[in-house]
């Protein structure tokens, strides 16, 4: 194990609604390079926990740290300014505008620049954007229309927006939801590669047990809101309490089919 900080440490974190407990007592820790999953049923507290690491909740209680630095309560403008990227369920970009003016305007927006958003912006850092989409395989389409693209080149391209703030902790909600199975096993490959070349934390959260077991170092098992489980994916799946929750719902993963495949 590493001698180094974490860079993120999660302690106590809570949030409740109305009297519901929506997180209870959660902590948890990550390291720079390191792919941790957290994944739960229908109603875990998985997207509060989220919203909280982010700045769009506030926590009752509890601390967020980032690379040692109390980031609880701050506002996700804050927060994003120190270097925490996110990707959402559903993508958001600009249709009309091309591949390349959509990761442009996050770099303007990283290099807090102020410009005519239909002109300037279109010779602010060209080469920067072009490298970015080189880099999720996306180079070949930098002056299409968003709005022509598949839903998988859509996915690469939010990437790619993410990584315009040079980010060390990327939150990732459901990165492969609504995607072909080839595209989510790309997609988490591509991402697992960025972050370990640059050493880039990423958390995400995942409905598809093949990808959280195929792609995860570490896996957080939320229930209720309730940290259950983590640990090592071997040590997820032989967790009887997380068997016993999942097992009626088709979460619980195969590790027979795993090896019978040569995994």
């Amino acid at each position: 194990m590493s001698a180094l900080p974490p860079l993120l440490s999660v302690e106590g974190l809570t949030k409740s609604y109305g009297g519901v407990h929506a997180v209870r007592g959660v902590s948890f820790e990550l390291a720079a390079g390191e792919i941790l999953a957290l994944i739960g049923p229908n109603g875990a507290g998985k997207s509060t926990c989220f919203d909280m690491l982010n700045g769009q909740n506030t926590p009752d209680a509890g601390r967020i740290l980032l690379r040692g630095e109390d980031t609880t309560g701050r506002p996700p403008r804050a927060i994003w300014r120190l270097g925490v990227g996110r990707t959402f369920q559903i993508t958001a970009t600009f249709p009309t505008m091309t591949v390349r003016e959509n990761v442009q305007v996050a770099l303007v927006s990283h290099g807090r620049r102020v410009f005519n958003f239909f002109t300037a912006t279109q010779n602010f850092a060209r080469e920067q954007a072009g490298r970015l989409l080189d880099l999720v395989g996306m180079g070949g389409y930098a002056d299409r229309p968003c709005g022509e693209l598949a839903y998988g080149d859509l996915k690469r391209l939010e990437l790619a927006i993410a990584l315009a703030n040079e980010p060390k902790l990327l939150l990732m909600d459901e990165p492969t939801a609504g995607m072909a199975p080839r595209e989510r096993v790309e997609l988490m490959r591509l991402t697992a590669r960025i972050a370990r070349e640059q050493s880039i934390g990423v958390l995400f959260t995942e409905h598809d047990m093949d990808v959280v077991f195929e792609h995860a170092d570490r896996i957080l098992v939320l229930n209720r809101g309730t940290l259950i489980a983590q640990g090592s994916p071997a040590e997820v799946r032989a967790n009887r309490e997380v068997q016993a929750i999942y097992l009626g719902e088709g979460l619980v993963y195969d590790a027979r089919h795993r090896e019978g495949a040569g995994a």
